[in-house]
């Protein structure tokens, strides 16, 4: 309403039809579909799937009109083929949002194949947690320290080569000397869990909240040790488990894997394409900033026990706007590589 009032104002000078038209564009612009979907990068199962399927269940009702929210995977190319979906082709007018992989300006900044999405141009509407990464053995396994991986070769399954969860341990051997050998092309991270337990390898790298959820027994049962997160710091559930900042060789080293794992703040978060209307971002991000504060939300978060510590869409687009102006060193590093 303010902001109609100011654009009375600005035109009060001219004639009354021109007032009503300007004002009923505004009105559109302000106007959220009646039904909205949600594209996940993922499988079913998972982190993405899950704080996305969260989303959808709550986000409408915070929503002028209170729209319905469907949730769609839309599983590919390590989260590339969802997030081309948004940025190119779903329609800008609030009925399309998506949730993929956190590391989706690592994954542009590397000109990784297929991409054609700006990290930083998607609105991005807001975090529902932080994700830390970890890289697993099975209890079969003869390793049990990720320094012992230095000194062995260790054979881990992993997802599409521009996913994180393969991206993150190829840079601990380039950066830490350790010694997995991935076998990508597993569907999502159910499947690589599966192929760990199944013997086909010895480990594989997933989300800690996808452990905490799905494979809560693993913890109990001892079923598997974790070798190293891909967080800045030590996670408050992991404190005896080294970061991948921590084994790097050098400075140098450290300075290059901190932009692999950056991608932890971002999290899981929701975002929507370029170009959408700003009264229908703002009005995106005040509904998603009233959920993660709800009672409904807080309740069922509660009660599955994952990580939850949201932060607001505006923070979100900062943070990837500065990411995407630092990973000129990266792509040099790598170009001098033979």
């Amino acid at each position: 309403m303010e902001m109609l009032q100011r654009i009375a104002l600005a035109t009060i000078a001219c004639a009354g039809t021109s007032v009503i038209i300007e004002s009923q564009a505004h009105a559109d612009d302000e106007t959220i579909p009646k039904s909205i979907n949600l594209y996940i990068g993922s499988g079913p199962g998972g982190g993405y799937d899950y704080y996305g399927r969260l989303t959808a269940r709550h986000l409408g009702r915070h929503l002028p009109g209170a729209p319905s929210i469907t949730p769609q995977n839309m599983p590919g190319a390590g989260s590339i083929t969802a997030a081309n979906y948004v940025y190119t082709v779903a329609p800008k007018d609030g009925s399309a949002l998506g949730i993929v992989s956190p590391s989706v300006s690592l994954i542009e900044g590397l000109n990784s194949p297929g991409v054609r999405f700006h990290a930083a141009r998607f609105n991005w509407i807001g975090r529902l947690a932080s994700i830390a990464n970890v890289s697993v053995a099975w209890y079969t396994s003869a390793a049990k320290t990720i320094d012992e991986i230095k000194t062995r070769e260790m054979l881990i399954a992993g997802i599409s080569i521009n996913s994180p969860l393969s991206m993150l341990p190829r840079a601990l051997n380039d950066y830490a000397g350790v010694q997995f050998k991935l076998v990508p092309g597993y569907a999502d991270s159910s499947a690589t869990m599966l192929a760990m337990e199944r013997g086909e390898v010895e480990g594989t790298t997933v989300s800690w909240s996808t452990i905490k959820t799905q494979k809560s027994d693993w913890l109990r049962d001892k079923k598997i040790t974790i070798l190293v997160q891909y967080a800045l710091t030590r996670h408050r559930d992991l404190p005896d488990v080294p970061t991948a900042i921590e084994i790097a060789k050098g400075e140098r080293d450290r300075d290059l894997l901190s932009l692999y794992v950056s991608a932890a703040d971002v999290g899981y978060a929701i975002f929507g394409p370029p170009d959408m209307a700003s009264a229908r971002v703002k009005a995106m991000r005040d509904a998603f900033d009233k959920m993660v504060t709800s009672e409904a939300l807080l309740g069922e978060v509660a009660k599955s026990q994952v990580d939850f510590d949201p932060t607001s869409g505006v923070r979100l687009q900062n943070l990837l706007i500065s990411e995407a102006g630092k990973f000129g060193l990266l792509r040099a590093e790598r170009s001098s590589k033979p």
